[in-house]
């Protein structure tokens, strides 16, 4: 479990969090979802050490990070996955060699078991025998593929996923949200989504937390979000593009 306890955050005179005080479950898909500038993104930066909180603490498993040595933190983001947006591979690395990359810095394995640790990855995101391609050989699908192979690498306890189906056509968005769902699932991962996609939100949201304007504005999950009532939230789901999910969802 991930918890945020007391979280402020503001860049020069603007206040971008405010008291953030939420818990993110082991073994579930938790989302932060909200509009653009509502702070979502800095959060999850808090979360995985890109900024440093005002004032607060980021308890991993009661492993206070904010208040740990440089050296502590470190050990602590080996047990950290980060997928970020729209994929960020290696331009000049193979499949293989992207998938790798954790594994050769983080790990002690031998080259042999590197290799059939990212095999095993590859496999488990329907990727076999695609360890020589180039990613300008990819489609934007295979490219978030390898993103979660490499994210899981290092058989992760914690999985950050930033905006994982920016860019991608519905039908390769949902393979991507069934496949975090299922490793996280399968793995016990603590898994925190940052997303606007309502899709993403009704299929892959077991713990929502929904922020407005720098604060914790609703909690819930996929089959309460549609039906809370919560002017903002409400504001915040119907200004975004009306799906066939989001209406039958409604009925």
């Amino acid at each position: 479990m991930i918890r945020a306890c007391n979280i402020y955050k503001s860049f020069r005179e603007q206040q971008v969090l405010e008291d953030i005080c939420v818990e993110f479950r082991s073994g579930k898909t938790n989302l932060i979802i909200g509009k653009s500038g509502s702070g979502k993104t800095v959060l999850m930066k808090i979360l995985v050490g890109l900024h440093d909180p005002d004032r607060g603490s980021i308890l991993f498993d009661d492993r206070d990070f904010i208040a740990m040595k440089p050296n502590e933190k470190n050990l602590l983001r080996q047990e950290i996955g980060m997928l970020f947006q729209g994929g960020a591979l290696f331009d000049s690395m193979t499949v293989e060699q992207n998938v790798m990359f954790p594994l050769a810095m983080f790990s002690n394995m031998s080259w042999e078991e590197r290799l059939d640790r990212v095999n095993f990855c590859l496999q488990r995101v329907n990727l076999e025998n695609a360890n020589k391609l180039m990613p300008s050989e990819l489609s934007g699908g295979m490219v978030k593929r390898v993103a979660i192979a490499r994210a899981i690498a290092n058989n992760p306890k914690y999985l950050f996923c930033d905006e994982p189906n920016s860019g991608l056509d519905p039908k390769t968005a949902d393979v991507i949200d069934h496949l975090i769902v299922e490793i996280t699932e399968e793995y016990n991962i603590t898994t925190v989504v940052n997303t606007h996609d309502m899709n993403s939100v009704l299929q892959m949201g077991e713990h929502i937390v929904y922020i407005h304007e720098g604060k914790v504005n609703w909690r819930g999950d996929k089959e309460t979000i549609l039906h809370d009532g919560t002017p903002e939230l409400d504001d915040f789901i119907f200004s975004t593009a009306l799906t066939k999910r989001i209406k039958k969802h409604k009925r």
